[in-house]
């Protein structure tokens, strides 16, 4: 049987089924498109134990993956291969055994607090043509920075989601399909104010919180993408949208924020995760190492 066909019907049970998010589905259909185009090879039938090996040999050796890298892909051909085989359509899980590399511990990147307060400025600073722009991206970037929002819930956040009365923002259906509330400060509440203002002088009555400029419609990934590199640009930083998750989590360690609260607003399914921010703060160890009695 066709693989392109199996993959079409593995994603619609994956998707519907199973309730994966786009962003899987997406990484199913590309890992198995690269296995098929390294194998070239068309037909279920056609996988074998050489070509599953070689594909991650390859990928090792020639194509550089990272350990992360070498890991995703083997746990998608994982899942992939274990559908087949309870669907009959293959005899066994060519990808189960083979063995994978161990992941590198690093740091999460991240920006200094002055790092952070240079980027506010800059992103309100910058000459606009218009004065919407101004208060809309400065939000985007202060909603980054004061919540930890990933990229697509910021993007997927409502008007009615924002609580300003009251200082909540509602994350709706974030990763893993999970709703959650974030409370926010008075300073970001400000900021969220004065863009409320101008989207209502502007007549955007779309459902979307931050909108485009033109149209009467939500701001796009491809829209925030371009801010960002523009941004980057201008001031001289280095960083991206999980970066600045990354410095919303450093610096709310480095400010007294315990580690279960942290855990609770960025969303994460288990506390393990969050305890990769205690080590990338040194503020926060240097204020716990002075707590030696000698």
């Amino acid at each position: 049987m066709k693989i392109n066909l199996l993959v079409q019907e593995f994603c619609d049970y994956s998707q519907y089924i199973r309730g994966y998010a786009d962003d899987t589905i997406k990484r199913y259909r590309r890992v198995v498109s690269l296995f098929t185009k390294y194998a070239e090879i068309e037909d279920i039938d056609q996988i074998n134990d050489e070509n599953t090996k070689g594909f991650f040999f390859n990928g090792r050796t020639l194509k550089n993956w990272s350990s992360n890298t070498f890991v995703c892909y083997h746990k998608t051909l994982v899942v992939f291969f274990r559908w087949c085989v309870e669907q009959g359509h293959m005899e066994a899980n060519l990808a189960q055994d083979i063995e994978t590399p161990k992941i590198e511990k690093r740091l999460p990147p991240k920006l200094t607090k002055q790092e952070s307060q240079r980027l506010l400025e800059v992103v309100y600073n910058y000459p606009y043509k218009y004065k919407f722009l101004r208060y809309r991206n400065h939000a985007i970037f202060a909603t980054f920075l004061f919540t930890g929002l990933r990229r697509k819930e910021l993007l997927n956040l409502k008007y009615t989601d924002i609580d300003l009365e009251n200082l909540t923002l509602f994350v709706r259906q974030g990763k893993g399909n999970k709703d959650r509330i974030i409370p926010i400060n008075h300073k970001l509440v400000s900021i969220l104010q004065k863009y409320s203002q101008e989207r209502s002088r502007l007549d955007k009555t779309c459902p979307e919180f931050f909108t485009s400029l033109n149209r009467n419609m939500g701001f796009k990934e491809i829209g925030l993408r371009r801010l960002v590199a523009k941004i980057k640009d201008v001031s001289g930083l280095s960083f991206n949208v999980h970066r600045l998750r990354h410095t919303f989590a450093t610096l709310m360690l480095e400010g007294g924020c315990d580690i279960y609260s942290l855990s609770r607003i960025l969303g994460h399914n288990d506390i393990k995760t969050t305890t990769i921010y205690l080590a990338a703060s040194s503020e926060h160890l240097r204020q716990q190492i002075i707590k030696n009695p000698l």
